[in-house]
């Protein structure tokens, strides 16, 4: 059994890259065993794949003339879900989209259905995100004052919505909390810092205290600290 260990929860990148020497080295899918290291209980948070960019990117090029433009695009998605079997579903598609080539016009193929039933899950929570974030107003100094805001994501999506909410809303200053993540934008770059815990949410009626302090709580040490690009890859 080998093992396969990716940066982050969302280590696109490294799972190319090991995707490609497993490949290359003929490992089939059931030999291997898929770990990730929790980003959110790391010292470091810089982007998973900024990190990874010095990495071969894709799979052996015999390979790539066989596998579909379209699953590297399901994979962008699927490794945002929060299952924690997704790379090894991932690399069994991959592993049969190279030995078994008729799986790519088989539409009711189990691994593959329920690998797009993963993206599909992940682009509405995305759309979710988007749609249902509400944030309260703060005064925290004299600067412009800060919008801070709680969600609960069910997959790892927030490194890659977080550019959406930076675009909409490129000259305001606020920050998002979730249980796994959370992200700040301060009117230049976005910050990423660990994830407040379900408990130590503010309620729905908190006054604007509770959400400050919620804010200064995950963003004191880490605000400016280390600003990271955000998830670049676009679910399809």
């Amino acid at each position: 059994m080998m093992e396969a260990r990716l940066a982050s929860d969302t280590d696109l990148a490294g799972f190319r890259e090991e995707a490609r020497v497993l490949l290359s080295q003929q490992v089939p899918p059931e030999s291997v065993q898929w770990h990730t290291d929790h980003a959110q209980n790391s010292e470091l948070f810089a982007d998973p794949p900024q990190a990874a960019d010095s990495r071969p990117q894709g799979v052996p090029k015999a390979a790539s003339a066989i596998v579909p433009a379209s699953f590297l695009r399901l994979c962008e998605t699927v490794v945002l879900h929060h299952d924690p079997e997704r790379f090894a579903l991932l690399y069994r598609l991959l592993w049969r989209l190279v030995h078994e080539p008729g799986l790519r016009h088989d539409p009711v193929d189990p691994d593959m259905l329920h690998a797009h039933q993963m993206g599909q899950s992940v682009r509405r929570d995305v759309h979710k995100m988007k749609a249902f974030v509400r944030f309260q107003t703060v005064q925290d100094g004299p600067t412009p004052a800060l919008q801070v805001a709680w969600f609960e994501p069910a997959h790892h999506i927030v490194e890659f919505a977080a550019p959406w909410f930076a675009k909409r809303s490129p000259d305001s200053r606020w920050a998002i909390l979730t249980p796994e993540r959370s992200v700040e934008w301060d009117g230049r770059q976005l910050h990423f810092a660990p994830g407040l815990p379900r408990a130590e949410a503010p309620p729905a009626d908190a006054h604007e205290g509770h959400w400050l302090e919620a804010y200064r709580r995950v963003f004191g040490a880490h605000a400016k600290a280390s600003p990271s690009a955000p998830y670049c890859s676009t679910p399809s």
